[in-house]
């Protein structure tokens, strides 16, 4: 046949394919695509919680890796505090296995949902007649509970492999501006069926605090939305070269899209177009601590006795103070500040040894992050300073 053309310089692709399609989430709560695998001999459990991200700052610990050489060592480390208050469970989803997967048989809702929650099955609150779940409430009066409630908890009972809880955020206590609540199903796991359905039963309209389902030094895989770009060209997106500078027509481009024939361009072809906002799994963020906002030592640690709260000097940029329960992560998450994050026990089995080194925090920094922060306390800020023109009387 005919000599066929070959490239000069052999090169990967620029950009993974495993991504594809790169367009905009159709969700901006994160997804659990799969929880936990069961284990019945634990006891009943939650598996996931719903966090928010405040913003970023670093600390000071000891690493304890015996064999590395950074073995009883002090490092710095970027850290991200992300705010967890109490969720709220406000029912309970059972489902059954068929030939096609899980499917669910019955959903119990509590007596009492507050109205942040039931925003959430509205487009506008303000204008509808609120009557959301009124008519379901009439099912917990004494002479109905044993028909209705008694009866679909039983069936949950007796068919379902899987249970689920079903909780919402308290965005209120996070003056975001936002009102509505964040509902999510969180499977239960551990113990029998039976012992799950009434371990969520037992949680209705109580709230979870992010304590009772993470602990500090573990890992945990964190599920969100990155923060998106917009409309991105080719050199941004998918990291393609740039052409030489003499090129026809601007040279932020992909120089070929593809052969003559087939007379159409592939897929697999970078392009320009949505960049960020797309949906996102990060799996193994150790969990350097777990606090609340409003306690004034929980900045403090045992070398670093100074009474501060883990909010920096003029609070954390472009969010605020965090006041509600906190957790600690080593390194970045997906998506802005503010943005709503699913956290998720890990799915693998954590045995190495980095897995279970206990984390010993040495120092959490807490200077302004805005400009260049000299000072840790507002206190430390005045000594330096001394007396201000503002605080003569």
């Amino acid at each position: 046949g005919p000599p066929m053309s070959h490239r000069k310089f052999e090169a990967p692709r620029h950009g993974s394919l495993g991504f594809l399609p790169r367009k905009r989430s159709s969700r901006h709560r994160g997804k659990v695509k799969s929880f936990p695998k069961d284990d019945a001999s634990k006891k009943p459990h939650l598996t996931a919680f719903l966090g928010f991200k405040a913003g970023m700052t670093h600390i000071v610990r000891e690493v304890d890796k015996p064999g590395s050489k950074l073995h009883k060592k002090e490092v710095v480390e970027p850290v991200t505090i992300l705010e967890a208050p109490p969720m709220i469970v406000v029912g309970v989803v059972g489902y059954i296995e068929t030939p096609f997967g899980l499917r669910s048989l019955s959903t119990v809702w509590a007596g009492h949902l507050s109205d942040d929650l039931r925003r959430r099955f509205y487009k506008n609150w303000y204008k509808s007649k609120k009557k959301a779940f009124t008519k379901y409430a009439l099912k917990y009066l004494p002479e109905n509970k044993a028909k209705t409630i008694d009866v679909n908890i039983a069936k949950l009972k007796k068919y379902c492999t899987v249970v689920r809880v079903l909780a919402h955020t308290q965005v209120r206590k996070l003056k975001l501006r936002q009102k509505k609540a964040h509902l999510m199903e969180i499977q239960v796991n551990g113990g029998s069926v039976a012992e799950k359905v009434d371990f969520a039963v037992g949680l209705f309209e109580k709230p979870v605090d992010v304590r009772s389902v993470f602990d500090e030094s573990e890992l945990i895989d964190v599920i969100g939305v990155t923060k998106g770009h917009g409309f991105e060209g080719v050199i941004k997106r998918w990291g393609v070269s740039r052409l030489p500078r003499k090129t026809h027509k601007g040279l932020r481009k992909v120089a070929c899209i593809g052969a003559w024939h087939p007379s159409r361009v592939k897929y697999s072809v970078p392009r320009a177009g949505q960049r960020g906002y797309y949906h996102r799994t990060e799996i193994n963020k150790k969990i350097y601590r777990i606090g609340k906002g409003s306690d004034n030592k929980s900045g403090s640690t045992p070398v670093d006795l100074t009474e501060k709260s883990i909010n920096p000097l003029g609070g954390f940029h472009h969010y605020g103070l965090v006041r509600e329960d906190f957790l600690m992560i080593k390194g970045t998450t997906a998506g802005p500040r503010k943005r709503i994050l699913t956290l998720r026990k890990s799915l693998l089995n954590q045995k190495t040894h980095a897995a279970q080194e206990q984390i010993s925090l040495k120092f959490v920094d807490t200077s302004s992050k805005f400009g260049n922060g000299r000072f840790q306390t507002a206190e430390e800020k005045r000594k330096f300073l001394g007396k201000l023109k503002k605080d003569r009387e």
